[in-house]
């Protein structure tokens, strides 16, 4: 992806981005967006915060929205699942409605709205692969199968292993990040911690999540 947003979009102010909060008020749960995808080609996968519960089993907290991640050159796919509907795309604090191919190039995080509502009912990233492989947003050197990254629920729902959830919510450290990675860590093997303990230390040296693997 370009490091160089495009032009035209909508700068958003601090308040501006709090009052879109509301507009996820009827997003969808996994299972619905399951429902919506079930027999498509490509990979996809829950992720951040609805992964992990996904993974413990049970919804743990309140999510705001929920993201689920597919290849990039996939996106035509999951966009004609949706007739009806329109995607927008968000970085750096901008929204460009109903999304050009210019700005799907330039930033990995598009919004399925209702255009007869305003909602938002699914976040999309548009993830960096070649082929069949997964490669980190973060650092492209961590590229992994994508039958190693997706784990399923037992009724068959797709979401990101716990450990890379765990390493993209390392960056900022939120709140509900810490939450997040103290009540995930004592349902995760020994190997997914090892290889978070080594994720870490490769995208964020010396991260104090580390000591608690």
């Amino acid at each position: 992806m370009s490091e160089q947003l495009p032009s035209g979009g909508i700068e958003l102010s601090p308040d501006e981005i709090e009052a879109l909060q509301a507009r996820w008020s009827s997003c969808w749960t996994p299972s619905e967006v399951a429902q919506q995808l079930a027999g498509i080609s490509t990979p996809w996968y829950v992720a951040a915060g609805w992964a992990l519960d996904l993974f413990r089993g049970r919804q743990t907290r309140a999510h705001g929205d929920i993201e689920i991640a597919i290849p990039a050159a996939s996106f035509p796919e999951i966009r004609y699942r949706f007739p009806g509907h329109v995607f927008d795309a968000t970085g750096s604090g901008r929204i460009w409605e109903d999304v050009t191919p210019e700005v799907l190039a330039a930033v990995h995080q598009t919004w399925l709205r209702d255009p007869d509502t305003g909602n938002y009912l699914l976040d999309v990233f548009r993830e960096p692969h070649d082929g069949d492989t997964w490669i980190c947003r973060r650092d492209e050197r961590i590229r992994l199968p994508y039958s190693d990254i997706i784990l399923r629920t037992q009724d068959g729902i797709p979401y990101l292993a716990p450990e890379l959830v765990l390493l993209f919510k390392a960056k900022h450290v939120r709140g509900k990040d810490q939450s997040d990675f103290d009540a995930t860590v004592p349902h995760m093997t020994l190997a997914q911690r090892e290889t978070l303990t080594e994720l870490l230390a490769r995208v964020h040296p010396g991260h104090p999540w580390s000591a608690g693997l």
